[in-house]
């Protein structure tokens, strides 16, 4: 019986060689990938309070109170809002919203994660089905959400709320289109808590 013995130190020598090499690319795909584009978040992160007259397309103007938080989540960030309405009357009416983000393959812009596939995953909303089909991006110094929904006509209504970092808190600005007409829009500074 003849054994063969192979020398392991041509091996050796590549892997000494390939090893950092492999390392160094790894913790530079690392630091740069969407995966690691958390960061983008971390200025935007606390709770904002402020409040607002809307402009209705018809003129009609309405006071709201707003409530913004944005905070970490697990692979991407968590925008939760609430708008109350003040009626003449007195009453309030509230609609509040919470929106979980994940990071995308792409920089800078994150998928919003609606609901649960048969899988686990958070995945979006269906805008064919009448849900809203709801993205995110952050772009220097303004964090913007955006809503598409289309209705029963095949029309599209789409919402965009853009977050910009200012002076001890945010500038909000809210926009609502239908089929490229403003129904609504508002202006307003959102002051950090």
């Amino acid at each position: 019986m003849v054994v063969k013995t192979v020398s392991l130190a041509g091996w050796q020598r590549f892997a000494l060689i390939v090893a950092p090499v492999v390392a160094i690319f790894f913790s530079l795909f690392v630091a740069v990938s969407p995966a690691r584009a958390n960061g983008l978040v971390e200025p935007f992160i606390g709770d904002y309070v402020g409040a607002a007259e809307i402009v209705g397309a018809d003129g009609e103007r309405i006071q709201r109170d707003m409530n913004v938080s944005i905070r970490s989540a697990k692979k991407g960030f968590t925008v939760d809002w609430t708008s109350t309405t003040r009626k003449p009357d007195g009453r309030f009416k509230a609609k509040s919203y919470s929106i979980t983000f994940l990071q995308t393959d792409r920089a800078g812009i994150y998928s919003a994660g609606m609901r649960q596939n048969v899988f686990g995953h958070s995945v979006p909303l269906d805008p064919i089905k009448g849900e809203p089909f709801v993205w995110g991006r952050i772009r220097g110094d303004t964090l913007t959400i955006f809503s598409l929904f289309v209705d029963e006509n095949g029309d599209y209504e789409m919402q965009q709320f853009d977050r910009t970092l200012a002076d001890g808190g945010l500038i909000l600005k809210f926009s609502d289109l239908r089929n490229g007409e403003t129904l609504r829009s508002v202006e307003t500074f959102l002051e950090r808590r």
